[in-house]
């Protein structure tokens, strides 16, 4: 497949007929490359997920994407947003392609009516210098060949054969605009409306969660807030607690 759509959007696409991880890929081409380059395959043998997860499909039905950001003059504290700030281009995209109501879940999840249908994953470059931005749509599987039995793929959820070209052009010209945007703004996620709009599309807000942090401990409460580093605000019976990383669950009482 050429991506010519794609090619339109970013000044770099690489694709690759097989890859372990096109995050590893983009780490070590990383210095090569400009700003918003790409590196992707339909064929990842050794993706890695979040919390160590490992992130496999069957080649020719999804699409891992590796995304280098490469931003001048961030504070740090911005660079917590890139997580959500990608969730966010790809649930924007996603949209498009189905009848259905896709959901942005704090952190990185992009649901389609509460199943998993893509992950993401932002792995810092030495010395902040930037960050590869590692995202897995499932695109055509069928039932029995998910991961988990909360997944989905475009497919299941009623697009109607999703073509690849077509889905990674809506994706990364929602990132452009969304980076854009963000690195304008000096990485302040209120003056360039990224918090608010976030905090628009999380279905995470107002609902009761479980979160299992790093540590092993558990808090549940309620999503009540992201602040303005990016993190979660969880309302408990010991008051509020700011999460910025975690495993978190939805619950349904």
């Amino acid at each position: 497949m050429s991506y010519r759509r794609s090619r339109a959007v970013v000044p770099v696409i690489e694709v690759l007929e097989e890859a372990s991880s096109t995050n590893d890929v983009m780490q070590r081409r990383a210095g090569d490359l400009p700003d918003l380059s790409v590196v992707l395959t339909d064929n990842q043998t050794g993706g890695r997920g979040r919390l160590g997860r490992v992130w496999v499909s069957p080649p020719g039905k999804a699409l891992a994407i590796s995304v280098l950001l490469k931003p001048v003059g961030l504070p740090p504290e911005a660079f917590g947003w890139f997580p959500l700030l990608a969730g966010l281009a790809m649930s924007r995209a996603l949209s498009g392609f189905v009848p259905r109501e896709v959901e942005l879940k704090w952190p990185n999840d992009v649901l389609i009516d509460g199943s998993k249908v893509c992950g993401i994953l932002c792995e810092l470059l030495p010395g902040m210098s930037g960050v590869v931005v590692g995202s897995g749509v499932n695109l055509t599987l069928a039932a029995d060949e998910l991961p988990t039995e909360t997944s989905t793929s475009l497919l299941l959820s009623g697009a109607a054969e999703p073509d690849q070209d077509a889905v990674l052009a809506a994706y990364l010209t929602e990132l452009t605009v969304l980076y854009r945007e963000f690195t304008a703004a000096g990485g302040d996620p209120g003056r360039s409306a990224l918090r608010d709009s976030v905090a628009a599309a999380c279905h995470t807000l107002g609902r009761s969660v479980r979160v299992e942090l790093p540590g092993g401990d558990v808090l549940l409460g309620t999503a009540v807030d992201i602040d303005a580093s990016g993190r979660l605000v969880v309302e408990s019976d010991a008051g509020r607690t700011a999460v910025a990383a975690g495993d978190v669950t939805h619950l349904r009482y």
